[in-house]
């Protein structure tokens, strides 16, 4: 797959959703349970437990979202020994859970580092230019629907999964979605794995259409290992919902005159 890391494509105004959702993204991930034991190097049981804790009470899981309510025992994030040896505690939940409001909660959480920064990377390369087209409010609104089609999308077609859902991509998949409708010739610079990486100015259908296309591929079980942890159905979802809300939006919302943009970038791709 072709790594992004510019596009030449000015916007008139700071996208300062796209900065805001970032940051909100990296905050929270530094307090998450993963955060911690990836910096403190702690991979103990006792930290596992508390992860699956944290993860069952803030991630989105699709049984719950199908079913509409929260298991009678969860993981209450304690370390314990029973008669199949070590594990983590269950016991009734000592919170009040919205499955529907976990999908929101689940949009700002992380697995790992490389996780965040991937994602975080997409948004920062491709955001801008959604935003700045639909504007500040239509533009996090559509955000956050396609991360709530993303989510509900998968558990519809897992709705006996009892595996935590978390991650931006559903989200950041719509946004790349509108903007290969809104931008299908804008150029992006990229990295092209072949034995090394080596940089490419390719058309951002290029660059987005194989994205989707191997996220669709590899979403039906072809090229990945079985039970793996990347829910590709997810982004497909998301990347569908963002390229059909673009749709009528291209339409309504024109490009602004070029001597009317800003540059955001040098134009000259840095080397490698």
């Amino acid at each position: 797959m072709v790594i992004p890391v510019y596009d030449s494509n000015p916007v008139r105004r700071t996208p300062w959703v796209t900065y805001a959702l970032i940051v909100a993204n990296v905050v929270v991930f530094l307090r998450t349970p993963v955060a911690v034991s990836s910096i403190a190097g702690d991979s103990s049981l006792s930290q596992l437990c508390h992860l699956q804790a944290f993860l069952e009470q803030w991630a989105a899981v699709p049984q719950e979202l199908i079913h509409n309510r929260v298991p009678d025992l969860v993981p209450t994030g304690t370390a314990a020994v029973g008669s199949q040896g070590q594990g983590c505690l269950l016991g009734p939940p000592r919170y009040d859970k919205s499955p529907p409001l976990s999908v929101l909660t689940a949009m700002f959480l992380h697995g790992s580092w490389l996780h965040l920064l991937g994602n975080m990377l997409f948004l920062w390369i491709f955001g801008d230019n959604v935003e700045d087209r639909l504007g500040r409010v239509r533009y996090l609104l559509f955000y956050l629907f396609c991360g709530y089609v993303a989510g509900y999308g998968f558990a519809l077609a897992n709705p006996d999964s009892a595996d935590p859902l978390i991650g931006a991509s559903g989200a950041i998949a719509g946004v790349l979605g509108a903007y290969l409708v809104l931008y299908p010739r804008a150029r992006v610079w990229g990295l092209v794995p072949f034995l090394f990486f080596f940089p490419l100015r390719l058309p951002a259908s290029v660059v987005l259409g194989l994205w989707f296309v191997l996220q669709a591929f590899y979403s039906a079980g072809y090229g990945v290992a079985e039970g793996g942890t990347v829910a590709y159905l997810a982004h497909v979802a998301g990347f569908v919902a963002g390229a059909l809300l673009a749709l009528p939006l291209k339409a309504s919302t024109p490009p602004p005159p070029e001597p009317q943009r800003l540059r955001k970038g040098p134009q000259i791709p840095p080397h490698w």
